[in-house]
Formats: structure tokens, C-alpha cells, sequence
């Protein structure tokens, strides 16, 4: 698919696109293409699920900056709302399809390992910061510990909303 075939498939939908770039030799596209499939066939009256592959797609990959497979666009209006890039879960596909579907903002959930990653490692930095009396390490730990429940944290939300109208 070349670059003006995927605009004309954008500009035909008339609802949102879930775009998957895919390869038959991507180990984890192949983990990851049932999964879509299989969301794409149950969200089909709502949203539009278009498979590309990008070893004959690469026009579409350059336009779009897909550096990495497997990549997942949401496209919403004409515009891209999310980007997923790597193999996910099922839960984080369904979040996305249920979004578009729905018209809602296109939120991707953090995985329970990510989370705890996470605030583990912003924990043990600011463990050893306060240790050493290295104020730096300690913040660097504060936000590495909040990037891990940020998207909970209802005063970042609001901020993150207020600036998004702007």
C-alpha cells in the first residue's frame, strides 16, 4: 500500500481506524496479530481495523514515522489520537478499540509490571539519595516513583486537561 492508498482509506472510513504495521517475519507481530484481529472482527461495525504490512508498505511507514513494528495507530477525525509501539497485551488493544468506539480519548493503561517498575526503582533511587544526602538522586526517585502513578493522580489530570484545550 502506498502512501495515497492509505489517505484515500482514511478519508473513506467514516469512523475511526485502527492501523496495525505488521511483518510475517515480526515474532511478536505474530503474538500480537490474533489478538487484533480478533478485536478488529468484534469492534467492525464501530471501528475500522486495516492491517498494513510494512515490508510492502514502506511509503506509509516514512509518512507516519514508524520506526518499530509492531506499531498500533488510532486514528480519530483524519488525525492520530494514540501510538502503540512493541507487542501488548489484550487488555491494552481492547482499551483503544473501546475508546474509539466509544468517542472517548484514547487512553493506554499501564501494564501492572511497568507500575511497579516504576515506583520500585523511584523508591530505591530516593532511598539511596536520602542515604548519600544527594538531593538530585532523590528527585530524580520522586519522579521516576510518579511517573508510576501519574495516570491516577487526579491534580495531574487536571492540568494535563487544562493545557490540552489550550
Amino acid at each position: 500500500m502506498n502512501s495515497q492508498e492509505f489517505q484515500q482509506k482514511l478519508d473513506s472510513a467514516g469512523k475511526p481506524i485502527v492501523v496495525d504495521f505488521w511483518a510475517a517475519w515480526c515474532g511478536p507481530c505474530m503474538m500480537t496479530k490474533p489478538i487484533l484481529d480478533k478485536l478488529g472482527k468484534e469492534y467492525a461495525g464501530d471501528v475500522e481495523f486495516l492491517p498494513i504490512n510494512a515490508d510492502t508498505s514502506r511509503e506509509v511507514l516514512e509518512k507516519y514515522r514508524v520506526f518499530g513494528i509492531p506499531t498500533v495507530l488510532a486514528i480519530q477525525n483524519g488525525r492520530e489520537v494514540a501510538r502503540m509501539t512493541g507487542a501488548q497485551n489484550e487488555a491494552g488493544y481492547r482499551a483503544v478499540f473501546e475508546s474509539l468506539a466509544n468517542g472517548r480519548e484514547v487512553k493506554i493503561p499501564m501494564s501492572q509490571f511497568d507500575r511497579m517498575l516504576r515506583l520500585g526503582a523511584g523508591g530505591l533511587f530516593m532511598m539511596i539519595g536520602i542515604s548519600n544526602g544527594n538531593w538530585l538522586v532523590v528527585g530524580i526517585g520522586g519522579i521516576l516513583a510518579f511517573m508510576g502513578i501519574y495516570d491516577r493522580c487526579p491534580i495531574w489530570n487536571a492540568l494535563t486537561r487544562m493545557f490540552q484545550r489550550k
